[in-house]
């Protein structure tokens, strides 16, 4: 996924996995399961398919909301980021605060895009790590992008010049049965 229409931003995407079984019932054990030490083997698969980091690039999770941090007691975008940029050697930055916004399960493409639409804000101490460099935006699964332009949105407007998503998976497209192509 390439995209613009941001004040100079630049969106890419890559997964390490295609969503299914196993990676499937892995996301679902750090997501659910409280199997936060499964976050290391996945962070790891995702640094084997990122690319290199430009200049002073920052790694960026995707926060969760707060009443799913109080249920989980951990943001599992966080526990991905902190060993991707531990394996990438930059540094890591909870650059994004999400004051709105309810969970995206069971919801359609455009109800998805509609759910999340200005729910991400940069926190402002952090406007000068992320102006400028590449931001590595880290997330555990793709499935629509909603989430995840939603937050480049946010990013652009105060300066990123790159926003990379990094995911662990990938959910395949809605009607698409049985597809394997590599995802680059």
């Amino acid at each position: 996924m390439e995209c613009t229409g941001w004040p100079e931003v630049l969106v890419s995407a890559r997964a390490a996995v295609v969503l299914e079984p196993p990676a499937d019932a892995i996301v679902h054990a750090l997501k659910y399961g409280g199997w936060r030490s499964i976050g290391e083997m996945m962070g790891r698969r995702m640094v084997a398919v990122c690319p290199p980091p430009e200049g002073d690039a920052v790694v960026v999770p995707i926060p969760t909301t707060s009443r799913r941090r109080r249920v989980r007691g951990y943001n599992q975008a966080r526990v991905l980021a902190e060993v991707v940029a531990r394996e990438l050697g930059v540094a890591m930055v909870e650059a994004l605060d999400r004051p709105s916004g309810g969970t995206q399960v069971r919801l359609g493409p455009r109800e998805r895009r509609s759910n999340v639409q200005g729910s991400f804000r940069v926190i402002p101490s952090s406007c000068s790590r992320i102006r400028g460099p590449g931001v590595i935006l880290i997330d555990d699964v793709l499935t629509t992008g909603a989430t995840a332009l939603s937050a480049a949105s946010a990013l652009g407007e105060k300066g990123a010049k790159s926003v990379h998503l990094l995911t662990f998976a990938r959910a395949l497209p809605f009607g698409v049965e049985g597809c394997r192509a590599p995802l680059r």
